[in-house]
């Protein structure tokens, strides 16, 4: 993670620096990455972080341009992850998203009607290990509105909707830095529609607070590394 950060970095200094405006094509991975002094796969991962944030545009056969947006606003988008690593506000975001989420599970498992669980069904069968980071966020915004939408409380789905809004780039984060986040996000996801399919409530909220608890502690190890190499510098 610490060296997609550099990476991300880097290419902002371009930005900064005027080396690269909005609507300029990237140099080559290859060439980019012997100039900043990394590693090609680092580089990707950046470009691919920036991507997901729209600040990059990866046009397949084409190459990877600067977005149209203004300069400022690019800076302002690119500085998130720096912003949140430094804020713990994110984090208690997630508090209450793991209250919420966990009682919109167990709600959903005692109202979810067969055609709520068969729209949830084969909403996860689109997805699976290989499905890219930038898909399975979108997958993943989707499922939990669907639970929410079960649950046939539309004030409580209106809630909800406006906490997933406030963490979504921090899920864009994780499924690009975290091995594994793709499988494991799928296997959660099996285990709360299963408990939902059953009618039992108790498993619902159990299986969603595994869910919602492994991202929290994946953001509290990053903050903690963050704050380690900010120490140490």
């Amino acid at each position: 993670m610490a060296l997609t950060d550099d990476a991300m970095d880097k290419i902002k200094q371009m930005i900064q620096e005027g080396e690269l405006r909005p609507g300029d094509r990237l140099p080559p991975e290859q060439e980019l990455s012997a100039r900043l002094g990394l590693s090609r796969s680092s580089m990707r991962e950046a470009v691919k972080a920036l991507e997901a944030m729209r600040i990059l545009d990866v046009r397949r056969g084409d190459g990877t341009y600067v977005t149209s947006l203004q300069p400022s606003l690019l800076l302002e988008a690119m500085s998130f992850v720096h912003d949140f690593h430094e804020s713990h506000a994110v984090l208690e975001v997630f508090e209450v998203r793991r209250i919420l989420e966990t009682a919109s599970a167990a709600l959903a498992a005692r109202r979810a009607t067969p055609d709520d669980v068969a729209a949830m069904r084969a909403h996860l069968s689109t997805i699976d290990a290989t499905t890219s980071s930038d898909l399975l966020v979108e997958h993943d915004l989707v499922y939990h509105r669907m639970i929410a939408n079960a649950t046939g409380n539309s004030y409580l789905e209106s809630i909800l909707e406006g906490i997933s809004s406030q963490t979504a780039r921090a899920r864009v984060w994780r499924a690009l830095t975290q091995e594994g986040a793709v499988p494991r996000t799928l296997n959660e996801h099996e285990a709360v529609l299963d408990a939902i399919d059953a009618g039992d409530a108790e498993a619902a909220h159990a299986a969603m607070t595994m869910h919602i608890v492994g991202v929290e502690r994946w953001l509290h190890a990053a903050a903690e590394r963050d704050a380690q190499a900010t120490n140490e510098a």
